[in-house]
């Protein structure tokens, strides 16, 4: 699953905040049973997501999405209020490619 901040403004310039922000969403997501790795760069996210049979993409993007954006505010981690962009892309990914995707999504 990845996802933009609004306008792709770089709320997540700052390495702190961002590894706070992405810490936060795994946490989320493990209480959901649904992670594998997350992380991302100043503007977006990308996070490798196993979805249980009862969870559809379009749900655990909005998961996902509201509830991070709604603690990061909430928090007043941002100055301006924080926005995810609505829209989000969704691929599958084979066991065979687990571990080069997490691979790049670590680095």
């Amino acid at each position: 699953l990845i996802f933009s901040t609004k306008n792709r403004k770089p709320y997540l310039s700052d390495l702190k905040l961002r590894k706070l922000i992405f810490q936060h969403i795994k946490e989320n997501a493990e209480k959901k049973d649904m992670t594998d790795h997350i992380n991302g760069y100043i503007d977006h996210a990308h996070c490798l997501l196993s979805l249980g049979r009862d969870q559809s993409i379009s749900k655990v993007a909005q998961l996902v999405k509201g509830e991070s954006s709604y603690w990061i505010n909430q928090n007043n981690l941002t100055t301006n209020k924080f926005i995810w962009q609505d829209d989000y892309k969704a691929v599958s990914v084979s066991e065979s490619h687990l571990d080069s995707t997490r691979s790049y999504i670590k680095n």
